[in-house]
């Protein structure tokens, strides 16, 4: 009962009309950044962090935790709109919500990923008031073993399921651990991929690398095609969710919110992992696994509600033992040393109500965002209706703007421009983009965990094993790896069970697919 007066107690503080509008402020100015492109709300938090140093401390993080949530879900609006993730943990949506988009099924993918925040951020919320220190103590008592095979399962799991060639998908995948590896070695401080350029010293920000796959690339790829196809003006399509749309998204975000808590808690967790992991599962499970690649709602509701409650349990560890997991939970850390406060195992003795003055601002900030953009939908799924030489523009434009504000640098333009011009080999040539993102956040820590765990083993490969939890992940990984070798096995020896009959109406379907088949190939062939 002290954890629910508390959270009551904090309440209390968070609806003063005061700490209200400021609430609103921050949800408001998240959401704006977070559908810019590159501009997330790390960087809000950051930019205004010396505006509010005269606010009293509570009213400063019950905005910042507004523009925390504002951003996760603005970022999912260009990721659905206009295939630019505003964050990296919007990667994964912009593969379904796009397609759902271009199908004028834009208002549909905006509702469920506003929802699905609302319903993930709510139970993620409430989690992190009832269950904290428990997850805390089991986050603590993982290994570097256990992070590893975690990775590892990520890289390998989005990999095998994405695009009709695993392949071109390792392919990707190799080209996003090679840019992962550029800058300084951690351990040896030897450059690595640098060519001599100082300027790449520090890596690549993943921000930079996003935008300039997927909005520079995408917007590169329309342009090329502009004058070889008609101009084709996508529709809104019908502005709420249908009664199928709703039962085929409760699940996923249900199994989203299970897989996005834990991993937002974990000290090397984030929502990268888990929206990655999230995907794949909705694409095991889904009964419509056709329409995945297509537009399925599925692939939007499990990602974006994994997303929203791994931004809740980020904030685990950054209360309670000072940790944080991502660039906004380190601003946020960063903003409460500066009001001289300490997070950590005391803090909520010793700053108790403004810490449950922040947990309840967070199911106020949920609320206020489902309030402001579930009507907005239709209004946001209009952009798809601007001209595509003006809408392409204004991504450029936004692009360029976000890649620049992340470092001040105009290396970084030079840097935009090389990996957009990749991102539009990669569509070219058919390769998926998104195991290029996942190289890139997960390369580096990957390998951090490894060595990591080598230097404790003193080398030996055996200490790869020395955990349950990393074990039973290998087996895990294991079975997906040998899956296909299995099914091909299966399907080579049903035909012989079965003797062809010559005269089987089948005979028949065997032109008609071939036609069905080569039909798309030909199109492809006389678009250029």
């Amino acid at each position: 009962m002290d954890v629910w007066s508390s959270l009551m107690d904090g309440f209390s503080t968070a609806l003063t009309p005061l700490n209200l509008m400021y609430a609103m402020i921050g949800v408001i100015l998240g959401t704006a950044v977070g559908v810019l492109p590159g501009l997330g709300p790390a960087m809000t938090v950051a930019l205004l962090l010396p505006v509010t140093y005269a606010l009293e401390p509570t009213s400063a993080f019950i905005m910042f935790a507004g523009i925390y949530y504002g951003g996760m879900y603005g970022g999912s609006t260009t990721s659905i709109l206009l295939n630019t993730p505003g964050e990296s943990s919007s990667v994964v949506t912009a593969i379904e919500g796009n397609k759902m988009a271009k199908a004028g099924r834009a208002a549909q993918a905006l509702a469920t990923a506003a929802i699905g925040s609302f319903v993930a951020g709510t139970i993620g919320t409430t989690l992190l008031a009832v269950c904290a220190p428990i997850v805390v103590k089991f986050a603590v008592s993982l290994g570097s073993p256990s992070y590893f095979a975690i990775m590892m399962l990520a890289l390998l799991a989005v990999t095998a399921v994405l695009g009709k060639s695993r392949l071109r998908g390792f392919a990707s995948l190799g080209l996003g651990l090679a840019i992962g590896l550029v800058g300084l070695d951690s351990v040896t401080g030897q450059s690595r991929l640098t060519f001599g350029i100082p300027l790449l010293s520090d890596g690549l920000d993943i921000v930079v690398v996003a935008v300039a796959i997927f909005a520079v690339g995408e917007a590169l790829w329309v342009a090329a095609h502009l004058r070889r196809t008609p101009l084709h003006i996508i529709p809104v399509g019908r502005p709420w969710m249908g009664k199928k749309d709703w039962q085929r998204s409760w699940k996923p975000w249900l199994r989203g919110t299970v897989f996005g808590f834990p991993f937002g808690a974990l000290p090397a967790g984030g929502a990268e992992i888990p929206t990655f992991l999230s995907y794949v599962t909705e694409k095991r499970l889904s009964k419509h696994p056709e329409e995945f690649g297509h537009g399925a709602i599925e692939g939007v509701a499990g990602p974006e509600a994994a997303n929203n409650a791994a931004a809740a349990g980020t904030l685990t560890p950054m209360l309670a033992l000072g940790l944080p997991t991502n660039a906004t939970a380190a601003v946020m850390l960063a903003a409460f040393t500066s009001y001289g406060i300490q997070p950590g195992p005391q803090l909520f003795s010793s700053q108790g109500p403004l810490v449950w003055a922040l947990i309840a601002s967070l199911f106020i900030g949920n609320l206020l965002l489902l309030l402001i953009n579930l009507p907005l939908a239709p209004l946001w799924a209009k952009l798809l209706q601007l001209p595509r030489p003006y809408l392409y523009a204004g991504i450029l434009f936004f692009a360029t703007l976000g890649a620049y504000s992340v470092n001040l640098q105009a290396f970084d333009l030079v840097i935009l421009l090389v990996l957009g011009a990749l991102g539009f080999m990669m569509r070219r040539f058919g390769l998926p983009v998104l195991p290029l993102i996942l190289g890139v956040i997960l390369g580096p820590r990957l390998e951090g965990q490894l060595r990591k765990t080598l230097q404790l083993s003193a080398g030996d490969p055996a200490g790869l094993f020395s955990e349950p939890i990393a074990v039973g992940i290998y087996v895990i990984i294991g079975i997906i790896l040998a899956w296909p070798l299995v099914l091909r096995l299966i399907r080579r020896n049903r035909p012989a069970a079965a003797p062809a009959v010559p005269s089987s109406p089948d005979s028949h379907a065997g032109p008609e697919s071939i036609h069905h088949e080569t039909t798309p190939v030909q199109h492809k062939q006389e678009k250029p």
